[in-house]
């Protein structure tokens, strides 16, 4: 009986190594015509595949499934992840409105407190840069906002934070804005908290110069720098930027303008103040000029005294 078993184990192994011999033969066959380079061959492989693959749906419909389904387990982990992103970072920005909004009060109470009267004639106008010079000595850009707009040579124009140039140059319906990165732009600033003035003087790089500094050792990087509205070419109190040392050692400003997205610019309205000629005129009105009393001689009597 025992005998008879062995012989059964060794006949379905026998069957097994034949099957598994065939199956690796028809796999070198399949192989061998699908690398052969010949039209026959061709031919064979076309008919072959359009009898076999439009009755392999039912079996390619699982595995499309699973694919569809990982394709959509990834899918909603991004957005997952996209979620807890916009969530941080709307937590983020409820904390800076708050903060913003904090600051708007503080500022508000002590403009009261000053009573600081703004300057209602700062306004501005908005425009689109339409072309920019293309020259790497000569920083500057075409607006389309001109003469016709009422936009006047030396207005100052910002991004919208801080200031980029100037007007420089007019035509009736666009004007040229000249970068303060510009080499011929020399600008008189203030640095705060110090209060020290100095030039902001571009060399064609987006780290300007601070030069001419009135006490250079009570700069320090990290400064906030505005027009001074010195000369009454730009007012004053526009932002510039941040005092940053240059790798050269020299002291630079890291502009707040973000000059590599420019696309609008803001151009403000600046009437520079009528100068004093005659500062009594300050101190109280024009008093009528006195006429010199006439001095009547008194009359001489006989014997010759008054």
């Amino acid at each position: 009986m025992a005998h008879r078993n062995d012989q059964s184990v060794n006949f379905g192994r026998t069957l097994g190594r034949i099957g598994f011999g065939l199956f690796l033969v028809l796999l070198l066959a399949v192989f061998l015509v699908w690398r052969i380079d010949n039209s026959r061959a061709e031919r064979f492989r076309s008919a072959v595949i359009d009898k076999v693959v439009p009755n392999m749906d039912w079996a390619m419909t699982p595995i499309t499934k699973a694919t569809q389904m990982a394709e959509d387990f990834q899918s909603y982990e991004r957005i997952y992840q996209q979620n807890q992103e916009l969530r941080r970072q709307l937590q983020q920005m409820k904390a800076w409105r708050e903060a913003a909004l904090q600051l708007e009060q503080e500022n508000a109470r002590l403009l009261d407190l000053n009573n600081v009267k703004l300057n209602p004639r700062r306004t501005y106008l908005s425009g689109e840069l339409i072309t920019d010079s293309g020259s790497p000595f000569r920083q500057s850009s075409i607006i389309n906002i001109g003469r016709r707009d009422g936009v006047k040579e030396g207005w100052a124009a910002m991004d919208g934070l801080g200031l980029v140039g100037h007007i420089a140059g007019l035509g009736e319906n666009t004007a040229r804005v000249i970068f303060v990165t510009d080499t011929a732009s020399n600008i008189p600033v203030i640095i705060k908290p110090s209060d020290q003035k100095a030039i902001l003087t571009g060399d064609n790089t987006l780290l300007p110069q601070l030069q001419f500094i009135e006490s250079i050792n009570q700069v320090k990087p990290g400064d906030r720098v505005f027009t001074s509205g010195d000369g009454g070419v730009f007012p004053s109190g526009l932002l510039v930027g941040q005092v940053a040392l240059g790798a050269d050692g020299i002291l630079r400003t890291k502009l707040s303008a973000d000059y590599r997205r420019l696309k609008f610019l803001r151009i403000i309205r600046h009437t520079p103040a009528t100068p004093i000629a005659e500062p009594d005129r300050l101190i109280g009105p024009v008093l009528p000029v006195p006429k010199p009393t006439e001095v009547i001689p008194p009359e001489e009597t006989a014997d010759g005294r008054g």
